[in-house]
């Protein structure tokens, strides 16, 4: 795009496209993309600086000048100023003591034109050329293009402390998130794992512009932008970052963030995502487990239950090794989408199962939960309850009481090979299990484990008991 020239003090600098919803970026442009929507916007402009004060307008859509600085120690900030593009109301304001033509519509459809000297806006009141006024607005108004600045503008006056080649200026936007997905598909012990991070710009455009995405837990004390609404556009996926067309993506540790630059540059537009691989394909070992979830509530009072058998869920769980030294263990992983896949007899790829990762730092294992059993099942039943007041352990203390409950957990196989099903036990405080079918592996201070095995298209039974203090 053409720029324009305008005359400032000291220098005379350009005005500026950025962050525009009609226009892109202009210029050379860095960016940073955080998942809630925020983009730290980094923008290295040609024109150089004089030693003192310089002033400039630059041309800038949904800019908060209280995140304006420039990252260049030698050279402050002194003000900002930012006027959105003029709207009705603002030109009205703006055209007060002017004579403006206004279109009115007849009864017969047709229209014809008045003219009125805008003497207030609210309430309103018109003068016409015969000296009556009129209390409301003669018709539509036309506004001459002095009254009417079509993009937002922001006028910036820097202070350097010495002369400087360029110009360097950041801000805080609103406007571009993006989101990752991995794909993993199960070949028995091992699995083949890529990952890749999806851009959605709802009003940043970009035509060329360096990215990295910031991955970690970003407080938010400012008051979020209002959400801006786009038409529905085309989708193009766009998958760089492979060995043979690009360098893959890198990624280093700011403070208590992960910043993973992208390779080369690219195009945003608004609407439009842009999916990037974060690593080529890596094949890593993985592991199955089946888990039934206790019965103990966490903390409080522990009840009595039903008489009749409860259904309980099976879930379903992966585990993804990443040791370190290794290129895949060395690895942080954004928090993102994991998706399962195995293929079926015809070797064709099958959506097994979905689950939410965490940010996974390096060298630990990646552990989701991907559903639930088809044919694994399981009933759990309470078969004892008890309740014993005992005395406090001194004068004062109020009494403690002791609850013993037994309970019987039936699983059932359906599958033509056998299983391990993790019965998992977990609560706070004072508990114990006094007794057991199978053997309970302390897996923490909280939790505890029954591995449970279970024969082919066959069934098992665990039984124990659990004794706890409130």
């Amino acid at each position: 795009m053409d720029a324009i020239t305008l005359p400032v003090a000291r220098c005379t600098l350009p005005v500026l496209a950025g962050l525009a919803v009609a226009a892109p970026l202009a210029g050379q442009t860095s960016l940073s993309i955080y998942t809630d929507g925020r983009v730290v916007v980094r923008r290295t402009l040609p024109q150089a600086l004089e030693k003192g004060r310089n002033t400039f307008t630059l041309k800038l859509e949904d800019l908060d000048p209280a995140t304006l600085f420039s990252p260049d120690s030698s050279v402050a900030l002194v003000s900002g100023v930012a006027r959105p593009a003029t709207d009705r109301d603002a030109a009205l304001q703006h055209a007060v003591g002017q004579a403006l033509t206004f279109v009115r519509q007849r009864a017969d459809g047709r229209s014809d034109t008045v003219r009125a000297t805008v003497v207030r806006v609210n309430p309103p009141q018109y003068r016409l050329t015969d000296g009556r006024f009129v209390l409301s607005e003669p018709g539509e108004p036309l506004f001459p293009a002095a009254l009417v600045g079509p993009v937002p503008e922001a006028a910036v006056v820097l202070e350097a402390a010495r002369a400087r080649p360029h110009t360097e200026l950041a801000y805080v936007a609103q406007g571009a998130s993006w989101q990752v997905v991995y794909q993993m598909i199960l070949t028995g012990a091992r699995c083949q794992v890529s990952g890749t991070a999806t851009i959605t710009s709802q009003s940043l455009a970009a035509d060329s512009a360096e990215v990295q995405l910031v991955a970690g837990s970003i407080s938010r004390v400012r008051g979020l932008a209002a959400p801006v609404a786009f038409e529905a556009a085309r989708v193009e996926r766009m998958v760089v970052g492979s060995p043979p067309i690009l360098p893959g993506t890198a990624e280093e540790a700011v403070g208590e963030t992960h910043v993973y630059q992208l390779p080369g540059r690219f195009a945003l537009e608004r609407g439009v995502p842009v999916t990037t691989a974060l690593f080529p394909r890596t094949a890593v070992a993985s592991s199955q487990e089946f888990v039934i979830p206790g019965a103990l509530p966490w903390r409080g009072f522990l009840g009595q239950s039903p008489a009749e058998p409860n259904r309980v869920p099976v879930q379903v769980w992966y585990t993804l090794k990443r040791s370190r030294g290794t290129p895949f263990g060395d690895r942080p992983l954004p928090a993102g989408t994991v998706q399962l896949y195995q293929t079926d007899s015809a070797g064709r790829v099958q959506l097994v199962g979905e689950a939410r990762s965490d940010h996974t730092a390096p060298g630990r294992d990646l552990r989701v939960q991907s559903g639930e059993a088809f044919d694994v099942t399981a009933e759990r039943v309470q078969t004892d309850y008890n309740q014993e007041q005992l005395p406090p352990p001194r004068r004062g203390l109020a009494a403690r009481q002791r609850i013993t409950a037994a309970y019987k957990v039936m699983i059932t196989n359906a599958k033509p090979e056998a299983v391990t099903v993790d019965v998992r036990e977990s609560r706070s405080g004072v508990w114990q299990i006094v007794e057991s079918s199978v053997p309970a592996e302390k897996l923490s201070a909280t939790e505890i484990r029954f591995r449970v095995p279970v024969p082919a298209t066959g069934t098992a039974t665990l039984s124990y008991t659990v004794q706890a203090e409130s």
